[in-house]
């Protein structure tokens, strides 16, 4: 693979690195060498939550994402953003911690539930990096995505975290396995956020909106699950031509030496100037940081 000296030297980097290092790792695959890649993961992963009943009738009654609907899209990726980028002990990191667990208090759901929402924001970006990506994800970074992700569980209070990246997509796909399933309340929420996704698209590509996630999601169970168009053979083959030719384009070019994203100044039509930590999280949640009884388990 002839790929442009700045790569090749953060990918023998990547390769090479301590397991002590994890979250240095994690911060270069995910702001810097596959940052594209990891953010169109953390966008898969969040509708992965819709096709399961039990989460998708929580998420409704909540009514956030069918009220404000690109809040809660970007809020959610401004949350992870943060602790990757600032450290999950830094002051902006513990701050997202507290607000995790203060959205999660008094959230109906297994312990089951909760772990599976954590690990799509593991498991569904890996996935695509490792069919879509420039190159494949390295042992370290796989070591340490999964490291990073276990540390934010213990901080979230929720038990049992797989040990390993292998462990965490065993139990995905055992989850989703025997949790998939088509409901009202996650083709309604479904199709709030589809609008989101509308928005960031060119005006002419806006009505193909729904079958553009469905190729990039390809899995028929999901997307009948979620009420959209299955996808097709040309869709895949066009999806599979342009990533090819984006990851050809990549490879000679020199790494980027600004990260993916910088805390506070998210780009976006919600925050066009930046954000305060204070700005974000759902409206409909106790404000209080005081234990109730019933964190997340």
């Amino acid at each position: 693979m002839n790929i442009n000296t700045t790569l090749a030297a953060s990918l023998h980097r990547q390769q090479t690195a301590s397991p002590s290092d994890w979250e240095t790792t994690f911060r270069q695959v995910a702001l810097f060498d596959l940052a594209a890649d990891m953010e169109l993961g953390f966008f898969l992963a969040y509708y992965r939550n819709f096709a399961i009943p039990s989460i998708a009738a929580t998420l409704h009654t909540n009514a956030e994402i069918q009220q404000r609907p690109m809040k809660r899209s970007y809020d959610t990726a401004i949350v992870i953003y943060e602790l990757i980028a600032s450290g999950l002990d830094s002051d902006r990191g513990r701050t997202m911690a507290e607000l995790l667990n203060r959205v999660h208090r008094n959230v109906p759901g297994s312990k089951d539930d909760f772990l599976y929402v954590l690990l799509t924001l593991l498991v569904v970006p890996i996935r695509w990096i490792q069919k879509h990506a420039w190159r494949q994800a390295t042992t370290a970074e796989l070591a340490a995505a999964s490291h990073f992700f276990t540390e934010l569980g213990t901080r979230m209070n929720i038990t049992d975290m797989p040990a390993t990246y292998a462990e965490a997509e065993e139990f995905f796909d055992h989850y989703e396995a025997t949790h998939i399933a088509p409901s009202a309340e996650g083709q309604l929420l479904m199709d709030s956020t589809v609008r989101v996704f509308q928005s960031r698209l060119p005006a002419p590509l806006r009505p193909l909106a729904k079958p553009l996630i469905s190729t990039m999601l390809d899995d028929d169970r999901l997307t009948d699950a979620l009420g959209l168009p299955r996808a097709g053979r040309i869709s895949r083959t066009a999806l599979k031509t342009g990533l090819a030719a984006r990851n050809a384009i990549h490879r000679s070019r020199p790494l980027k030496t600004k990260p993916h994203f910088t805390p506070g100044h998210a780009g976006s039509s919600l925050y066009p100037s930046g954000y305060t930590l204070d700005q974000i999280g759902p409206v409909n949640v106790p404000s209080s940081r005081v234990p109730s009884g019933n964190e997340l388990p």
